[in-house]
């Protein structure tokens, strides 16, 4: 009768918690669809994880193994890009290329964040450059990034990105409100529907990039190597069911796995702590300084150009694709019914997806050296 007890007499409030907290995360995926995909094996791996002498822990353990397979080789992230890139479309950028700077101005939050992590003493230079990164709107750069600075803070920093990637109709809307008027959100952006991008330009694009940022920031090859691969694949002509495979089969795959692994990073010692309570509050400023950056840089330009843009394009900027262009349109539609922005705010959002990964890989070029 011991042995069948000893798993509920093992158990602490902290682990009890936790297994709350999964449950949480579980009823938000399905009762909330807030990125269900992610936030449900999250939620499953934080139960699986905490329960007292679970076998799925340990050194045979299947959650450790997938962990040292494929969270501590970053392996898991670089698939999951290979993914995304075999799903993003560049059209949108290349018919508008000064869409990237609405990309490059979005990521303030990042910096921003870094910055305010650092300044609460609680956390080290690189930890804190893991925490900003939640800026980047990008589980996946969050993911690897964290994985190199601050595995230590893993659980809380993925379960920050991913829990305000879901939350930005939430959390964007009263910011662009707060920084614009009724006016600015109105402005038309005339759009050549009608432009073709040549097969030739989206072919090359992906290996232009790739040897850019290689150039740039040679730590974020990475990560821009294999998004901008998955892109290829897409875009190539010669590989369309290796290139439905990554978009589908693959990126299915690797996220279920890359979830659940991620969860089982929320041990309760580490996870129940004043420094979780941070990330996830320093966290959510990031996306408001995301946000903000990328509206007060588009309202920066109007008072130059005399054909103005639309100042919540910027907001667009962020790398939560595509939730952030969706927010932007229907905020454009409930001010004017006719106004269509929506190719402008995708346009600013793949710029913001290469965006992020750069600063992520310059983030790790500045730091690597750095012992703490």
């Amino acid at each position: 009768m011991e042995q069948l007890l000893e798993g509920l007499l093992s158990m602490t409030w902290k682990q009890g918690l936790m297994i709350l907290i999964g449950l949480v995360l579980i009823y938000l995926a399905i009762r909330k669809e807030y990125e269900p995909m992610l936030l449900l094996p999250i939620g499953f791996g934080a139960i699986l994880t905490n329960i007292p002498l679970s076998a799925a822990v340990g050194e045979e353990g299947f959650l450790t193994i997938l962990y040292n397979a494929g969270i501590k080789t970053e392996l898991f992230p670089i698939l999951i890009f290979i993914g995304v890139g075999a799903m993003i479309d560049f059209s949108p950028l290349l018919k508008q290329p000064v869409m990237l700077f609405f990309g490059g101005a979005a990521q303030l939050g990042i910096f921003a964040a870094m910055l305010l992590a650092a300044s609460t003493g609680l956390f080290s230079l690189k930890e804190a450059a893991s925490i900003g990164i939640i800026g980047a709107a990008d589980g996946p750069t969050s993911i690897y990034v964290a994985n190199k600075f601050a595995p230590r803070l893993l659980g809380p920093i993925s379960v920050a990105a991913y829990s305000y990637m879901s939350l930005v109709p939430i959390i964007q809307p009263p910011v662009i409100r707060a920084l614009t008027t009724a006016e600015e959100r109105k402005i038309r952006m005339d759009a050549d529907y009608d432009a073709k991008v040549s097969k030739k330009v989206l072919i090359l694009f992906p290996i232009v990039v790739t040897l850019i940022a290689g150039i740039i920031a040679p730590n974020s090859v990475g990560l821009v190597g294999s998004l901008m691969f998955g892109n290829l694949i897409r875009e190539c002509g010669v590989m369309d069911r290796l290139s439905k495979a990554a978009q589908n089969e693959l990126s299915n795959l690797v996220t279920l796995l890359l979830g659940i692994t991620i969860g089982s990073t929320m041990v309760a010692e580490t996870f129940i702590s004043w420094q979780t309570l941070a990330i996830l509050g320093i966290g959510l400023l990031a996306f408001v300084f995301d946000t903000a950056g990328g509206v007060l840089f588009a309202k920066f330009l109007n008072l130059f150009l005399k054909k103005k843009v639309n100042p919540m394009i910027g907001a667009a900027g962020i790398s939560a694709f595509p939730m952030s262009a969706r927010v932007v349109q229907r905020m454009a539609t409930k001010e004017d019914p006719t106004n269509f922005i929506l190719m402008q705010a995708i346009g600013a959002h793949v710029a913001g997806q290469i965006g992020s990964l750069i600063a992520g890989g310059i983030l790790i070029a500045l730091l690597a050296r750095r012992r703490h």
